[in-house]
């Protein structure tokens, strides 16, 4: 039925979006029919879920024309399928579903997976950061229902909108197939580990410069994005074809099997702008699921949680010298045995299971 039925819809292509899945299958559990769009690009690969999906070939993939183009075809598309819920992930899939949800007087959740105005993209593009900024600002004070994924970014929308945000972090299950992955011990060395998208200001080219001064290591790179052909380049050009290594994006059932296997997993944002300042990144929770401690930024929210799980440490610079050092101290300190273990604590506090009782409070 039509009432019983939640369209979901995000700009990307499926694969990867844990956090989308994992909403996507809770809803399943409480009895509802899903279906969820995206879109389909030439390297996307097949999607097999327990609900409906649905991906949009576009005539543009990238620039204005691609979001004037997908909202125009999600638009309509959402207009004439029946539902009796609208889910819009970020600020890019939010014009269409508000004036779907508007024409058809249909409830609407708004789910922010980042500070959207001030991702890096948007940074040094003033123009581009004011058109958005400028449908946040007409869209966000008239809707009811508005998730995100961490207390700071929740606080600055009800600071700058007098609007009511709940909290719904990217936290994994606690519950999760095992699926056979490679091996990645070819030899003695300890494993570092760097999750999530091959993006700018994620500090992905200190971490590959850092490796020149790190003994007895290797940097799995496991994630694709914008930089990916450039952070390539790079090891190549710093000659550290064997000490890092980009295993490309990898499916999202698949990605726990290779986590567990690291020493030391790395989330080093860059303080550029407030989109990473109020940060909580999926692999951060990830690595803590897996056993293996962290090494993050000095930003608030990973600091923060890392410092009151006691999961590893922080730094505050992004010298590459400075950062192998600190990891080289990490694999060596007393404390290690003790982060470890703290991560398997903390998980069991730190999961899907207790945090999505929030999505369920909002049907």
């Amino acid at each position: 039925m039509a009432e019983q039925t939640i369209i979901i819809s995000v700009t990307n292509d499926l694969t990867t979006d844990q956090r989308v899945a994992r909403i996507c299958d809770t809803y399943v559990e409480m009895g509802f029919q899903v279906l969820l769009v995206g879109r389909k690009l030439g390297s996307s690969q097949p999607v097999k879920r327990n609900y409906r999906t649905r991906r949009f070939r576009l005539w543009f993939n990238k620039g204005p024309l691609f979001y004037a183009n997908y909202n125009i075809r999600l638009f309509f598309f959402l207009l004439f399928t029946k539902s009796g819920l609208l889910w819009s992930n970020d600020l890019d899939t939010l014009p269409a579903n508000y004036l779907a949800s508007s024409w058809k007087k249909t409830k609407l959740i708004y789910d922010s997976h980042e500070y959207f105005t001030e991702v890096p993209e948007l940074i040094d593009r003033p123009r581009v950061k004011r058109f958005w900024k400028r449908i946040e600002r007409r869209i966000l004070p008239r809707l009811q229902h508005i998730i995100t994924v961490s207390p700071s970014i929740a606080e600055q929308y009800q600071s700058e909108y007098g609007i009511t945000v709940q909290v719904v972090r990217n936290l994994p299950e606690l519950s999760r197939k095992k699926v056979a992955v490679p091996d990645l011990h070819q030899d003695n060395r300890k494993i570092i580990i760097y999750q999530g998208a091959i993006n700018v200001n994620r500090g992905i080219e200190f971490m590959v410069k850092a490796m020149h001064y790190v003994d007895n290591c290797v940097l799995y790179l496991a994630g694709k994005g914008d930089l990916s052909a450039q952070i390539e380049a790079l090891i190549e050009q710093e000659k550290l074809q064997n000490n890092v290594i980009m295993l490309g994006e990898i499916p999202q059932e698949e990605l726990h099997g290779y986590t567990i296997q690291a020493h030391l997993g790395l989330s080093l944002e860059e303080d550029r702008g407030l989109n990473y300042r109020f940060a909580l990144p999926n692999k951060l929770f990830n690595y803590i699921h897996a056993g293996v401690p962290v090494l993050v930024s000095d930003l608030p929210e990973m600091k923060g949680l890392v410092a009151q799980y006691a999961v590893g440490d922080w730094i505050s610079t992004h010298e590459p010298e400075q950062i192998a050092q600190k990891i080289e101290s990490m694999l060596r300190d007393e404390q290690y045995q003790l982060w470890k273990s703290n991560c398997l604590k903390a998980k069991e506090e730190l999961c899907w299971e207790k945090e999505k009782e929030v999505i369920r409070h909002l049907i």
